[in-house]
């Protein structure tokens, strides 16, 4: 099979699925009986000349914690969200702020969010969380009550465009952005796979700088857990 006719079959898989595909799932397109199924190798090469082709486009081939996905530009979103008429989801200060928390301090229970925010953390905004697939219960902390411990999920690395927890900006970078953002931050409205353009942390965590380096005072914050 000639790399061309490879790279059409992945970019059509990719375009089709609605969700990032990984190398496995990518090779098992390609059935036992056919004269050539290509490995793990040959997967990568055909996929990085895909990222080439894509330069100076509209879209992008991204790889994120679930695989890989094509996605339109980050930078092309404030067009492409006048697509949709539906207003984007708006999530409250007290959810990023939470959220935040369990990204950069899991695995974190809701009393320890509670002692860093210094106010109760609803039960709907866990809720909320927890039903948007962004948090899990990874455990449970060995005290009395043994309360669950959250951290974050594959869905939440996707979302905002992140392979590995390593991807998270730096508390500093994320100061540096915060600009005196107080408002509540709007999310970007979900769209079709072939269009999808998740929000950066940075647009949505720059924020919440400030509220997590206020908890530095009280406890050093640990290193990312992956």
């Amino acid at each position: 099979m000639s790399e061309s006719s490879l790279k059409n079959i992945l970019e059509a898989a990719l375009l089709a699925a609605g969700e990032p595909l990984s190398l496995a799932r990518l090779q098992a397109l390609f059935g036992e009986g056919e004269d050539h199924r290509p490995g793990t190798a040959e997967l990568k090469q055909a996929l990085e000349a895909l990222r080439a082709d894509y330069e100076g486009r509209g879209i992008e081939l991204k790889e994120v914690a679930g695989g890989f996905r094509i996605q339109v530009r980050p930078a092309l979103a404030p067009w492409i969200g006048r697509l949709w008429e539906e207003k984007p989801p708006r999530y409250s200060r007290a959810l990023l702020e939470t959220l935040a928390l369990i990204a950069y301090r899991q695995p974190i229970t809701r009393g320890e969010i509670e002692e860093i925010r210094g106010v109760s953390v609803s039960s709907s905004i866990i809720r909320t969380l927890l039903e948007r697939d962004w948090v899990r219960v990874v455990g449970h902390r060995e005290v009395p009550g043994r309360p669950a411990m959250y951290g974050t999920t594959r869905a939440f690395l996707d979302y905002f465009n992140l392979r590995t927890l390593d991807e998270l900006p730096s508390l500093a970078k994320l100061e540096a952005l915060a600009e005196g953002e107080t408002a509540p931050l709007p999310l970007e409205p979900e769209m079709p796979a072939a269009t999808a353009t998740p929000v950066a942390m940075v647009d949505e965590a720059g924020a919440l700088a400030a509220e997590v380096e206020a908890g530095e005072a009280a406890e050093p914050a640990p290193d990312v857990l992956h």
